[in-house]
């Protein structure tokens, strides 16, 4: 935290990644993070589907907790917003732009991933990224499954080593993992 009880700054350029399971808490934190920056855009990596009652659901709980002064971008193409948007960013999550890409072969799975690393290094403005940690259990019967762990753990890594903090929520609980963690030499 800084001298004035924040955890960061409108000024920063950096990237703030937190990642987590399902109904860990991540995007809370990540909004948490986010709630006293201005012109914050938050990019939803979701499309509504008003057939699943379910997601539908799930959509409107994050809707109703983001500030009215927040921008809202609902949209599965990330790659082109971020040419676009110029001022701070919250992504919420990552999986959005692994299920987008889900039926790439590889050599068009790592060129996108490559394009996304190189629009987030390029940003002159916060990026707070929420990622899904999958993959701690059970291993998918499905091949699409198996796919969207690897490519999600892939590309977590990837933005994880670009990023300024990385942050674990794991029952409602914030870890600061850059602190008690060492980087796995590749």
């Amino acid at each position: 935290m800084n001298s004035k009880g924040s955890i960061i700054s409108e000024d920063s350029s950096d990237i703030i990644f937190i990642t987590g399971g399902t109904k860990s808490g991540k995007s809370e934190f990540a909004e948490h993070l986010a709630k006293k920056i201005k012109n914050l855009s938050y990019i939803a990596l979701s499309e509504n589907d008003k057939e699943d009652k379910d997601w539908q659901e799930k959509i409107n709980l994050h809707q109703k907790r983001r500030p009215r002064d927040w921008k809202t971008i609902e949209t599965t193409d990330l790659l082109n917003t971020l040419n676009k948007e110029e001022g701070p960013l919250l992504i919420d999550s990552i999986g959005g732009f692994v299920m987008e890409s889900i039926d790439k072969d590889n050599k068009e799975w790592l060129r996108k991933v490559h394009s996304l690393i190189s629009l987030l290094k390029k940003r002159n403005s916060l990026t707070l990224i929420v990622g899904e940690q999958v993959g701690w259990g059970l291993v998918s019967e499905y091949k699409i499954g198996n796919n969207y762990i690897e490519r999600i753990g892939e590309i977590q890594k990837r933005i994880t080593r670009i990023s300024k903090d990385n942050w674990l929520a794991i029952n409602g609980r914030a870890i600061k993992i850059d602190e008690i963690s060492l980087e796995i030499p590749t």
